[in-house]
């Protein structure tokens, strides 16, 4: 269970998240919905533990962890990915994706079994593994920090705007690619943000809409 508890937030000074509550049990795929600036990415964030609640808890599994840095919430098996994607172009696909659980000092039998895993749930990946990361669509990055989100998101996933920028047909493999992971790997929670709720409708269990910082339906 990933579980946000009454959690505010401020960037500067000034309030981003007011006192914001959403669980995310495990198997579960939950959608945070709004508008640009409404807070999706900071609590995105701020469950990542990139930004530091000014009120609130954040928990994983029942157990506080409001105070833990980020690189020990992925050790712990949250995975993220940004909406920016943030590769490392001069790596090629397949070092982006191993670096996060080779920073976590993972035996190299684990990462290669992760690896694997992975390969099976996107297998174009696989396709252009040896390609720099520089040359990569739009849509192919997306793929692959949802490919490395997945190297450490053994108990959590944290997908931010993942639909965003994508055409139709990117999008319709995108969504094909996140159905096969919820039945793959059933005890994961995931948490996508997104503006639109139309392509999250066939995948999430619940949605939470998000206004001005604060939840205003679920």
């Amino acid at each position: 269970m990933l579980r946000l508890d009454g959690v505010s937030v401020e960037i500067a000074g000034a309030p981003v998240l007011r006192g914001v509550s959403l669980a995310v049990p495990p198997g579960g795929c939950v959608a945070l919905i709004g508008r640009n600036g409404a807070g999706k990415t900071t609590t995105l964030r701020t469950l990542m533990g990139l930004l530091a609640p000014t009120a609130g808890e954040v928990a994983l599994d029942g157990r506080p962890c409001t105070t833990v840095p980020a690189h020990h919430r992925a050790r712990l098996g949250v995975g993220y990915a940004p909406e920016e994607r943030k590769l490392f172009g001069a790596f090629t696909v397949r070092e982006n994706m191993l670096l996060p659980a080779q920073v976590l000092g993972l035996p190299a039998a684990e990462v290669a079994r992760r690896l694997d895993a992975v390969y099976t749930l996107l297998p174009e990946l696989r396709d252009f593994a040896p390609r720099r990361a520089a040359g990569l669509s739009g849509g192919q990055g997306k793929m692959v920090a949802l490919g490395r989100a997945l190297m450490v998101g053994t108990r959590a996933v944290l997908l931010d705007e993942p639909f965003q920028g994508l055409a139709p047909a990117l999008a319709q493999r995108y969504a094909e690619a996140l159905g096969r992971l919820r039945s793959a790997l059933p005890d994961v929670a995931i948490l996508i943000t997104e503006s639109s709720p139309e392509l999250l409708r066939s995948l999430v269990n619940k949605t939470f809409v998000i206004e001005r910082g604060e939840i205003a339906a679920a």
